[in-house]
């Protein structure tokens, strides 16, 4: 089953046909949200929103790990996350969509394993290459399916939240190498490869990151929200032939 975890911007698809919701218990805790089974284009799927419906729960409260267990028990194999985010390369803008190769986890105090001696034994994961390559190409083909332009390759960085950067520490990332920056995609991606999931993410660009562009003075949240909305609407279209394409495998 393909599982689908939705962020800033996407608390609900609006092209799911909703068959039903599940309350996730887990050894964990709850869920950020009950899970929601439904069709979309036809295929089964299921979608949880990482801070809640109502948009309510921090990237650094999330219950990263009762997520990731709640998918993985119900049948999950295949994980698309959505992760909004701010641009830091020169040639990104908002209203882009990448598809990141790298991660850089700059998070701190979060529950980043299943394998701390409670539930199971300890594991050293590889993650040399942090995303599903055979989901990144089932993304890449649904772009090109749908005529989307889908910026193949970036190096996410994962920062603590709730606030937003300072200007000199977007330098900083991008002397490291960081191309975005985002507040949620670790642990995600981390606990998602400790239950063998494959994982991949669409990280719409909301904004020029802080110092950068039009963010040179500060984050204009007004235009923020309206240039977000109109690329959640593009998010959904490569959602649903994602769905598409994933059926036909």
């Amino acid at each position: 089953m393909l599982g689908i975890i939705g962020g800033t911007g996407l608390a609900q698809l609006e092209n799911l046909k909703i068959a039903r919701r599940q309350i996730a218990r887990t050894p964990f805790g709850e869920a950020s949200q009950p899970l929601v089974f439904g069709e979309l284009a036809g295929v089964e799927v299921v979608f949880l929103a990482r801070h809640g419906g109502g948009h309510t729960i921090p990237p650094h409260a999330v219950n990263y790990r009762a997520n990731i267990w709640a998918l993985h028990s119900i049948g999950v194999k295949n994980l698309l996350a959505i992760a909004t985010t701010g641009g830091i390369a020169s040639d990104l803008s908002p209203g882009d969509i990448v598809l990141p190769h790298q991660i850089i986890d700059y998070t701190h105090g979060r529950k980043t394993t299943y394998h701390d001696g409670i539930e199971l034994p300890v594991k050293h994961i590889d993650f040399t290459e942090p995303y599903s390559q055979d989901l990144r190409q089932i993304c890449k083909q649904a772009a090109s399916n749908v005529q989307q332009d889908l910026r193949d390759g970036g190096v996410y960085a994962c920062v603590q939240g709730p606030r937003l950067e300072t200007a000199a520490e977007i330098n900083r990332l991008e002397n490291d190498g960081a191309t975005l920056v985002g507040m949620t995609g670790m642990p995600e991606a981390a606990l998602a490869r400790e239950l063998n999931l494959h994982y991949a993410a669409l990280c719409p660009v909301a904004n020029h990151a802080a110092g950068r562009a039009t963010s040179v003075n500060g984050i204009q949240y007004e235009a923020l929200s309206a240039k977000l909305e109109l690329t959640m609407r593009k998010v959904r279209v490569l959602i649903e032939e994602v769905a598409r394409i994933y059926q036909e495998k």
